[in-house]
């Protein structure tokens, strides 16, 4: 049974406020020990090592193995993220003695605070906790953390809420995943559609023939096969501006990044902007309406979108403005992109490195399959009627996804700072 507290007094934390009238509140450095993970390079990691590298990337949780490690974090240590987008993702050491690299190390007092609590507490305010500025390379740094406050109720307190959290967002992360499975099965059906549309027609009597590629299959009799070079007047990315982050701006010009690029469209609920005097100097990377833009680096490689607003816009890097010529419709071209067409290209064409991307030449020669321009009309507008139930239908679950997960966020927060009461509580089996 969840209920309330009866008695709370002040917590001395202004975001936190009010906390049960046992419980205290502290700061890290007085539960913990903490330091800097150590610089290990591809090349110095070992197969048959003994112990694992946890990475500083949200999701990617070892790096590798090494026996050679400088320090050693226990089961019930914390690693914390310390540069780049995944900062404040902490990762529990739950398995077997580990070793990091460039994160921080939080070596735990568990006489004073179990590892799990804090482990939540410190899920719960991510972005209080680990803020940083938004840097050309965010990072936030050990004496911060240090500092950082903690609520510490009676270590039997913490257990509870522990396993009151393990079982409730166990239950939540199952909802998501369900949700997650059938957004992934959408996704390949509106995919398959779009395939067949852009390599077969519309057409269910057209005669076809071998394109001569084998991962194209047959084609209309009537199509040709041309590179992307012979359809656009540009292919090229932005840069990040000057000053990283810091230039960014409330109000200005729309300065898109890969985050807001998808399938769908662009997605700007999380937009960043930069000044006109930014704009004007990146005149290169402006974008135009019906420009497609396209991934090229990181997880989302691949992810493209036409842009139908007219208003300012910019990009920066990762993203890759291809400008259509009047030869080629651009949500056509954008339908080609997203089939197993483009992406199977987009997969051959990924160069190597520590980060996998496109480069320009690579794009130029993707091969598109091609009608005349009226059947490329008739052939996007076909495919758009199809798609919208579908669209409509990945929208509705990636927004409920969300809500679940603040409401997760929300429970965790609660029940780490004594807004809800769970010492009562029991799980139902």
């Amino acid at each position: 049974m969840v209920k309330q507290y009866d008695k709370f007094k002040y917590s001395g934390i202004s975001w936190i406020g009010h906390i049960p009238e046992h419980w205290n509140s502290s700061k890290a450095k007085y539960c913990s020990s903490f330091r800097m993970g150590q610089t290990i390079l591809k090349e110095d990691l070992d197969e048959e090592g003994k112990y694992p590298v946890y990475s500083a990337t949200e999701g990617d949780h070892y790096f590798g193995k090494t026996n050679n490690p400088i320090f050693i974090l226990e089961v019930g240590d914390i690693v914390i993220p310390a540069r780049g987008n995944s900062i404040g993702y902490v990762a529990l050491v739950f398995e077997e003695s580990v070793s990091t690299q460039t994160t921080i190390a939080n070596f735990i007092n568990k006489s004073k605070i179990n590892s799990n609590y804090l482990y939540y507490f410190y899920k719960g305010f991510r972005k209080t906790l680990f803020y940083y500025d938004n840097t050309a390379i965010p990072q936030i740094t050990v004496e911060q953390v240090k500092q950082n406050p903690i609520l510490l109720p009676p270590i039997e307190e913490q257990i509870q809420i522990t396993s009151f959290l393990d079982y409730q967002t166990s239950l939540i992360d199952k909802i998501i995943q369900s949700k997650g499975k059938l957004i992934e099965l959408l996704k390949e059906k509106r995919q398959s559609i779009i395939t067949e549309a852009v390599t077969k027609g519309i057409n269910p009597n057209s005669e076809l023939k071998d394109s001569g590629i084998e991962w194209l299959g047959k084609i209309p009799n009537d199509w040709k096969i041309l590179p992307i070079r012979y359809f656009n007047t540009k292919v090229g990315s932005g840069v990040t501006p000057k000053g990283g982050g810091e230039v960014y701006t409330e109000e200005g010009v729309i300065f898109v990044r890969s985050q807001n690029v998808h399938f769908e469209g662009l997605r700007l609920d999380d937009v960043v902007r930069i000044d006109n005097e930014t704009h004007e100097k990146m005149s290169g990377s402006k974008v135009e309406y019906k420009d497609v833009l396209l991934n090229i680096t990181g997880a989302s490689i691949g992810r493209c979108c036409v842009v139908n607003m007219r208003e300012e816009m910019n990009v920066n890097q990762h993203v890759c403005i291809i400008r259509p010529n009047n030869k080629i419709s651009p949500e056509f071209l954008n339908m080609v992109l997203q089939s197993n067409v483009g992406q199977t290209q987009i997969r051959l064409g990924i160069t190597g490195g520590n980060r996998e991307g496109l480069n320009f030449e690579a794009i130029k020669n993707f091969l598109i399959p091609i009608p005349d321009f009226n059947n490329q009309n008739e052939i996007v507008q076909q495919v758009e009627v199809k798609l919208e139930s579908f669209d409509v239908l990945l929208t509705k679950n990636l927004q409920q996804i969300e809500k679940i997960k603040e409401y997760r966020q929300s429970l965790i927060s609660e029940a780490v700072t004594g807004k809800i009461d769970v010492r009562d509580w029991q799980p139902i089996y």
